[in-house]
């Protein structure tokens, strides 16, 4: 059986441990686009210059990602499924805490959720990370969206929420990328071919290289957080989106917003075809 409720499901795998420091922070930043435009911009240098660094909470998808590598190779207990047919579906991260510019943090995945939507799962690894043994500073939970692996028994996927309203956006935003904004991204951590060989992105069914889907989720927090949360990174107590198209870089990603209440409900989508990249997203405030 491809997936094993009964073994995988509140499945551990092996704590992992990673650190940053400001070159690492500022490298994130740039490969989302900081400084794009108008790089002696003080509000900008607050994003790329080490004096007054600060560190964007979505930042925080960076330090584990190897878990999440882990689960796409099939290294999860009770889940086996073909890589190839894999698709980072959504991304839920919470902040406990404000990141700091330098860390260690230790990682403890698990398998926390699993849905049957009859020809695919949705399978959801949480990875709490703080200082090694403490309390947790933030905590991923990637949902991946597992094609052919259905029909297992599970329970169906929730409906998505956080649509927005119908009125009229409280602030739109358009965010310019660069033609090899995927290639600055990588080094953060994704070295998927996919975003850098055409020759792999053809066999993926893509003319060209397209961005990383984390990459856009980066973009759109920064555009909320500059517009909206005036530069204050330690507003943001969590982020949830599902992603829904791709960016080729290149493109611009145009994100609008509605403030309700204590989250600000959002989508993405590219301005030059039109179609979405981000929905049922939203940013949750302290």
């Amino acid at each position: 059986m491809p997936i094993d409720p009964a073994v995988a499901l509140g499945a551990t795998l092996p704590a992992l441990t990673s650190s940053w420091d400001t070159d690492d922070v500022i490298l994130y930043h740039l490969g989302i686009g900081a400084g794009l435009g108008k790089p002696t911009d003080p509000d900008e240098l607050a994003y790329t210059y080490e004096r007054n660094l600060k560190v964007l909470p979505s930042f925080a998808v960076i330090p584990p990602f190897g878990a999440l590598v882990s689960a796409v190779m099939g290294q999860l207990p009770g889940v086996d499924i073909n890589p190839a047919l894999v698709l980072h579906g959504e991304q839920d991260l919470e902040l406990h805490r404000p990141l700091p510019t330098t860390a260690t943090v230790e990682h403890r995945p698990r398998i926390s959720s699993l849905h049957d939507k009859g020809k695919a799962a949705l399978v959801t690894l949480e990875v709490p990370s703080g200082g090694p043994g403490g309390d947790p500073w933030f905590t991923n939970r990637f949902t991946i969206f597992a094609r052919g692996e259905g029909g297992f028994g599970g329970e169906p996927a929730p409906p998505p929420g956080n649509e927005p309203p119908s009125r009229d956006a409280d602030a739109v935003v358009e965010s310019p990328t660069m033609s090899h904004q995927a290639l600055i991204y990588r080094l953060s951590g994704d070295k998927n071919p996919l975003h850098a060989d055409p020759e792999f992105a053809r066999f993926g069914g893509f003319d060209t290289p397209i961005l990383h889907g984390l990459c856009t989720y980066g973009i759109v927090c920064k555009a909320v957080v500059d517009t909206l949360l005036d530069g204050d990174v330690a507003a943001v107590s969590r982020y949830k989106v599902r992603f829904a198209g791709v960016v080729f870089p290149g493109e611009t990603v145009v994100t609008s917003m509605w403030r309700e209440g204590d989250r600000i409900v959002l989508s993405a989508s590219t301005r030059e075809r039109g179609l979405p990249v981000l929905a049922n997203a939203a940013i949750w405030t302290r």
